[in-house]
């Protein structure tokens, strides 16, 4: 049976017109135990790996970074003692790894917006500038992103180097190349260049996917009412744009402020600490033996993280 049509009047028009009755929603089926047994049995070996290689792992660590644990305590365990958050005191008061969360700061304001900005222009281009070989440039401009990080790494440490091709062919045009790996500005220039030519396809690939969901008729109606190109991207690319752009800034963010390989293969966290970031220290601390300050950098890192992406969410959210 169908609801009574209700009578609403409408003053523009001087007329009673029948409202659209309210749509009805259907009751929600529910699961039989077989479907739900074959559901499970679909996601346990998922669970078990998440269980065991992530929540386990990550709950230990937290633990433990509330105790003195050190490499000493590997062969007996009962011998740790619990310093509850002196550790984290002490490693948010630590010189060196203050440096590095500075360096890492460096890294994400700087390498965010070049990254964004170059992966965008890039989108654009291959988006409706240019028509053939659009597969070709776009598989050449992603193929850092899959490029095995220590083998490229090690040719952009040749090509820096004091006496490597960069500096050859800016001494063939009358310039004087930089120490790029031993002086502490042009390091972080350098890792910034690498950190910036492995990401850039990520970016550039997911505003290019953002492009190609707007449709064509959106642009052609604005050629028409006289927008030109720059009023078109700043008018109607870039808002509509807002929920990729939003992903995009998170997980380039992410990426910056988790940056690892980039300085521990180009430049070992030097000269003098300028490229440490706080993954490298972390790591570093490990390797020292100071498992404890380790754990508590890194539950330092995931906080900064979160806050960074909460404003990131609230920023740049949708508004509707």
């Amino acid at each position: 049976m169908t609801a009574p049509t209700v009578l609403r009047d409408e003053a523009a028009a001087g007329r009673l017109v029948p409202e659209p009755s309210p749509r009805t929603v259907p009751p929600r089926r529910r699961r039989s135990p077989r479907e739900a047994a074959t559901a499970w049995a679909f996601l346990t070996p998922t669970l078990v790996v998440v269980l065991l290689f992530t929540v386990i792992p990550v709950l230990g660590a937290l633990a433990f970074s509330f105790t003195d644990v050190g490499l000493r305590d590997m062969r007996d365990p009962l011998g740790v003692d619990v310093v509850g958050f002196d550790n984290f005191a002490a490693v948010l008061t630590a010189p060196d790894f203050l440096r590095s969360v500075l360096n890492t700061a460096v890294f994400v304001v700087i390498g965010v917006p070049a990254t964004m900005g170059l992966g965008l222009a890039l989108a654009l281009l291959l988006n409706s500038g240019i028509r053939r070989l659009r597969p070709v440039f776009r598989a050449a401009i992603y193929l850092p992103v899959i490029a095995n990080i220590v083998a490229a790494s090690i040719i952009w440490k040749y090509a820096l180097s004091y006496e490597g091709p960069v500096n050859e062919a800016l001494a063939a045009i009358g310039i004087a190349g930089p120490n790029w790996l031993g002086d502490p500005g042009w390091g972080v220039t350098s890792v910034m260049l690498l950190t910036v030519w492995r990401n850039v396809g990520t970016a550039m690939v997911l505003f290019l996917a953002g492009l190609q969901a707007v449709p064509e008729e959106v642009y052609e109606a604005a050629a028409i009412d006289g927008a030109g190109p720059l009023r078109r991207i700043t008018h109607m690319t870039l808002p509509l744009l807002r929920p990729t752009t939003l992903l995009v800034s998170v997980l380039i963010t992410v990426m910056y402020m988790n940056i690892f390989e980039e300085p521990y293969l180009l430049t070992g966290g030097g000269p003098l600490g300028a490229t440490r970031s706080i993954s490298l220290w972390i790591y570093q601390q490990f390797g020292f033996g100071n498992i404890a300050a380790s754990m508590a950098g890194s539950f330092v890192l995931i906080v900064l993280v979160a806050v960074v992406s909460v404003v990131q969410f609230r920023m740049l959210r949708p508004k509707h």
